[in-house]
């Protein structure tokens, strides 16, 4: 699965286990329709692992733990269960840790599908999946989103109440020598039942938490933001999200790719290409020189630049995001050489995303390294859960001359 990508559940019991590297702390919620626990009962993890519906697994150390869900007996009201991870180490992020999700049968062990969340970084705390509800029938979505401030600023975004550290006493002044009371342990949101306090999860950050839609702070060069400041320029790894005033861009936009030879006289035959995903990372479509448009004429090729010579973009790929449909979440752009060229005989190779109806350019990403490689991930547009697209800026060599053999690294990085 890709972010945002959501599928039907076959059967009424599934589980949902998050496996990585490390030793991850796995937990549920329980919430109503305004995304909030109805108390702390509705939060399922190792220290109260079984509620309504929801059960907490745990893998020994051995095998990864699990929140098990049995949609036939999910009280009525309860509309979503999420699933949430966190490194079992006190601190540690997500960064160089890359963990999936499976979501399987509860009772047989098939596997329905998996999610890997792309290109994490100083989040110590991820809303992996959810379970929920839709017109009568149950679904699962890929979410992926990030909280840098550990599993306690997920527990307090849904309502659960995290008992904080209670404050240092203020050291006595000198006119008044008799000792300061300590004040009492502070709690971050009310609730009318005892907390399940979680001794691995560390306090809120002192700033309040980030709401449930919105993304952790980002790490230089990685991270999301917007359009709303005009035109952005990307550096490998970052993402923007493609939303201005507050309203998903999903009009008309080019991707214009282009290059210039490294060595002057010497033409260089570049191909351009995007590459169509579905929900679970399956190939759907390519569009390039040889297949000019691709599902039902959403995407668009310019057509093949020979040389590479001239100034402006060399290929253009047009998009018309709102005609997208359902069953593509993900595009990669890529690039590659035919002729064996590397693209170390490149030179000013970018990917631009401009506004079709005014000719604005939106983002732009400029390739800074190069590789002795004959094929170039650029970047990727991925359809999150609430509507809008996000573009992420890759840059990321390949050993492949065609676009067939793109697909398979492609569908690996989203």
């Amino acid at each position: 699965m890709t972010p945002g990508s959501n599928i039907p559940l076959s059967t009424a019991r599934v589980a949902v286990d998050v496996a990585a590297p490390v030793r991850l702390d796995v937990s549920g919620l329980l919430l109503t329709a305004d995304g909030k626990v109805r108390s702390d009962d509705d939060f399922i993890f190792y220290n109260q692992p079984s509620g309504p519906g929801v059960t907490y697994r745990s893998g020994g150390g051995t095998a990864p733990d699990a929140i098990v869900v049995d949609t036939a007996a999910v009280p009525p009201g309860i509309e979503k269960i999420v699933v949430t991870a966190s490194p079992d180490a006190a601190g540690q992020t997500f960064q160089g840790i890359e963990p999936t999700a499976t979501i399987r049968g509860a009772d047989d062990g098939s596997v329905l599908a998996t999610f890997t969340p792309p290109q994490l970084g100083t989040e110590t705390a991820l809303v992996v999946v959810e379970i929920y509800l839709r017109n009568g029938a149950w679904k699962a979505r890929a979410v992926g989103q990030g909280y840098a401030n550990g599993l306690a600023g997920i527990a307090t975004d849904f309502g659960v109440s995290v008992e904080e550290p209670a404050a240092p006493a203020p050291a006595p002044a000198p006119v008044q020598p008799a000792p300061v009371q300590p004040t009492q342990p502070v709690q971050a949101m009310p609730a009318p039942t005892t907390p399940p306090v979680d001794p691995r999860v560390a306090p809120p950050a002192p700033t309040a938490a980030a709401p449930a839609a919105a993304p952790a702070a980002p790490a230089p060069g990685a991270g999301k933001i917007n359009l709303d400041k005009g035109r952005v320029s990307l550096q490998k790894n970052q993402t923007v999200s493609l939303v201005k005033g507050g309203q998903p861009l999903l009009s008309q936009v080019k991707m214009g790719l282009g290059w210039e030879p490294a060595f002057r006289g010497k033409d260089i035959d570049l191909d351009a290409s995007v590459i169509a995903f579905g929900p679970q990372r399956n190939h759907v479509d390519s569009c390039y020189f040889g297949k000019l448009s691709i599902v039902n004429g959403a995407i668009k090729h310019s057509g093949d630049n020979l040389t590479g010579e001239g100034g402006g973009d060399d290929e253009v790929i047009v998009v018309d995001l709102g005609r997208i449909p359902q069953e593509v979440t993900g595009l990669v752009f890529t690039v590659n050489s035919f002729s064996g060229q590397k693209f170390t005989e490149v030179a000013k190779a970018y990917c631009r995303l401009i506004d079709a109806a005014t000719g604005e350019e939106l983002v732009r990403f400029d390739l800074t390294n190069a590789e002795a490689q004959t094929g170039v991930m650029m970047a990727k547009l991925v359809r999150q859960f609430s509507g809008e697209w996000d573009m992420t800026a890759m840059g990321d060599f390949v050993k492949s001359r065609t676009v067939r053999g793109m697909v398979k690294p492609a569908a690996q990085a989203l």
